[in-house]
This record gives structure tokens, C-alpha cells and sequence, in this order.
């Protein structure tokens, strides 16, 4: 795979190449049974997770086996990493790296070059060892994934042949006139991400699955993570009873007429006691509590309003279209088995993900890279497209 762009929009990295110019809205591709397919990284790289990778790639120089893999520049227990692939992740990380940099080192603020120094190493060595930390992960997921049946290779230059025959199979489809679903023709780095995703949906899918899986979630795990934060998962089984203040801003006010009636909000202490304002109207409503989630601009703004506030609280006032707006909530009433029936499957996905999150980073560490230092030293900063 040639080094393309960053991943597409919804990716772990900002800064992401714009796509080819000549895409067209089409279908995802059917999984074909037996086909290859590759994972997505789930957990953007850290500073400290590369520092891990620094400490374990000095000091190596790989002792190549088997194939003959001239274009080699590191392995992941014995699997190759070649130059298209570091060259492909650097071109990714190329503008995240330069930014962090950027913010770092004030050296590199006004002019910036990857044969700078950045501390005690170059831009363009600090940008190899954050290559190495995302194909060190996104590896160690395909080696996952290859082990549960999902893909038969793991190698970087298979992805490129799928993605060419699924590039050619969808061209010859819409040129026969059928639908075709997504893009037309991939990016490498759009079919990148777009494997990625696929593979790490199917691998929190098969891991979590029966009692000693990996990713396997219990119901006392899903009750508990309730019970320890009810208040992330009870808001539409939540009714809230409110008292509103809308002021009328007059068309002549001064500059002090907003905080006048603040100063009466807080002398009075509840707004249903709040007198001597003009075109001031006070309102009693409840809301919520029908376990739904409403698409309305203002009901979700409300919602957002009254769910931070404790009864008896006042909100900090909203002001627009003429009018100054105070929120006061009176009282909350959480049906806790409606709000748990409604979330559990909710709760439980979210419990999956962050056991995920955690079993992949435990075998990205225990994994074994090696390092070719001679070839990485041959990659200059001309080899670094932006």
C-alpha cells in the first residue's frame, strides 16, 4: 500500500487528507466469507505508549528470517513491517506530529523542518517511533483477528491487493448499472480505516460472546456499573419538576438591566419569589421520565439545564431572542429499574469496549518488535509526503 492520507472522518488522528476527488456516495462491501480483513486501531497513541515503543525498539537491529523481505525496515513477533508501511503511518501522523512539535519545542513554531532537533532527537525520528508505536497496535489486532478466523494474512500488502480487487469489483459494478453501496473507488487510507472498523467490531462481537471469553460482561458487571453511576444512564427515566423566569429585555435597557435582575434572583432565593421585574412571567412544568430521547433542539437543551442542577438550585441565566431565562429545578423522581431496563444493553456495549480497550493494549505490550535501524535511517524527510 502506497503512504496515503490520515484516516477518514470519525478516525483516531485529526488532520485527515481529503478524499480523491472522484468518489460517489455507494454501499460498504458485502463481507465475503474467507477474505482477509484488517482492524482498526481503537486507542489513540499516548505520549507515554511512545516512549514504551522508543525504549523497546533502542538498541535492536533485527535478525531477519525465512523470506527474503528487502524492503524490511521491523517485525512484530516475526511478522514484517515494511518501508511502504512505516512510510504509509508517518504520512497519517505527519501533521499531528508537526503540531504537537509545533507546541512543544518554540524552535519549531516559526520555521519547522523534520531534520530539526526536537529534545535530543530529530521531528523526523520522533515521527518513526510514533509510526512504529500505531503499527505496533493496529499488528497486534490483526494477529488477534487472525487467530479467531477473521483474516488470513497479516501482512501490510495484502490489504493493498484486497483493496484493489474491491476497488476493480465495485467499478465493474456500477458500470453494469447495479447499486453499489459507499465509495467507488478507496483511498488507501479510506479502506484502511474502513477494515479497521469492520475487524474491531467483529472482534468485540466473537470475544464477548460466552462466560470466559476475554470480553465476556456479566449481568452483576452491567448492574454494577449502574449502580456506580446512575446518574449517566437515568435521564430519560427521570421526570423533573421546574420553575422557569422569562424576562423581557426592553428595547431601551441599560447596560446594567441584566445584572439588576440577577441581583433580584439571588436576593429572592426561588423564582417563584421574584417581584418588581416588568414582563416577567413565572412557570411551573415537569419533564421527562417517558424514556425516550427527543429530537427537539429545546428539549435537549432543557434537559441538558436541569440535569445539572440539584433541587432547589437556580440556573445561570440564558439569554437570546430578547428575553433573559432562569431554570429552577424543584424536584427529580428516577424510576431506577425503567432507567436500568432501558440502558442495560447500553451499559453492557460500553463495558465491552473499554475490556477491549485494555486486552488489545496488554498484547500490543507483550509483543516483540524488532528493528532494522540501518533502514530506518535510509528514510529522509523527503520520504514524508504532506
Amino acid at each position: 500500500m502506497s503512504a496515503g492520507g490520515r484516516r477518514p472522518g470519525g478516525s483516531r488522528k485529526p488532520g485527515a487528507r481529503k478524499a480523491s476527488a472522484a468518489r460517489r456516495s455507494v454501499a460498504p462491501p458485502p463481507t465475503a466469507a474467507g477474505r482477509g480483513r484488517l482492524s482498526r486501531r481503537v486507542a489513540a497513541v499516548s505520549g507515554a505508549a511512545c516512549l514504551a515503543v522508543a525504549a523497546l525498539v533502542a538498541g535492536t537491529v533485527t535478525a531477519f528470517g525465512g523470506q527474503d523481505h528487502g524492503d524490511e525496515v521491523a517485525s512484530l513477533d516475526g511478522h514484517p513491517v515494511t518501508r511502504e508501511e512505516l512510510l504509509f503511518h508517518m504520512d497519517r501522523l505527519a501533521p499531528t506530529v508537526q503540531n504537537e512539535l509545533r507546541n512543544t519545542y518554540p524552535g519549531l513554531k516559526t520555521s519547522f523542518s523534520w531534520n530539526t532537533k526536537a529534545g535530543n532527537r530529530t521531528a523526523l525520528q520522533r515521527l518513526q517511533t510514533r509510526a512504529l508505536a500505531e503499527i505496533r497496535e493496529d499488528k497486534t489486532t490483526l494477529l488477534l483477528a487472525q487467530q479467531q478466523g477473521l483474516v488470513g494474512s497479516v501482512d501490510f500488502a495484502d490489504l493493498e491487493a484486497e483493496r484493489t480487487a474491491e476497488n476493480t469489483s465495485r467499478a465493474e459494478a456500477v458500470a453494469a448499472g447495479r447499486t453499489v453501496y459507499g465509495v467507488t473507488d478507496y483511498s488507501p487510507d479510506e479502506y484502511y480505516g474502513h477494515r479497521l472498523t469492520e475487524l474491531a467490531t467483529d472482534l468485540k462481537d466473537r470475544l464477548s460472546k460466552s462466560s470466559g471469553d476475554p470480553l465476556h460482561v456479566t449481568d452483576a458487571e452491567v448492574r454494577k456499573a449502574y449502580d456506580d453511576d446512575p446518574d449517566s444512564w437515568n435521564a430519560n427515566a427521570t421526570t423533573y419538576t421546574y420553575t422557569r423566569l422569562v424576562v423581557q429585555v426592553p428595547g431601551k435597557a441599560g447596560a446594567d438591566f441584566d445584572a439588576k435582575i440577577a441581583r433580584r434572583v439571588k436576593a429572592a432565593g426561588d423564582l417563584s419569589d421574584v417581584n418588581g421585574v416588568a414582563d416577567a412571567e413565572v412557570t411551573t412544568d415537569t419533564y421527562g421520565g417517558d424514556g425516550t430521547t427527543s429530537v427537539n433542539t429545546h428539549d435537549q437543551d432543557l434537559m441538558s439545564v436541569l440535569g445539572d442542577l440539584k433541587p432547589g438550585e437556580i440556573s445561570e441565566p440564558e439569554k437570546g431572542g430578547g428575553q433573559i431565562t432562569y431554570y429552577q429545578l424543584d424536584s427529580k423522581k428516577t424510576n431506577d429499574d425503567k432507567a436500568f431496563s432501558d440502558y442495560r444493553s447500553r451499559i453492557r456495549q460500553s463495558l465491552v469496549e473499554k475490556k477491549y480497550d485494555g486486552y488489545l493494549q496488554r498484547r500490543a505490550n507483550d509483543a516483540s518488535m524488532r528493528v532494522d535501524h540501518s533502514a530506518m535511517a535510509a528514510i529522509n524527510a523527503k520520504d514524508v509526503h504532506q
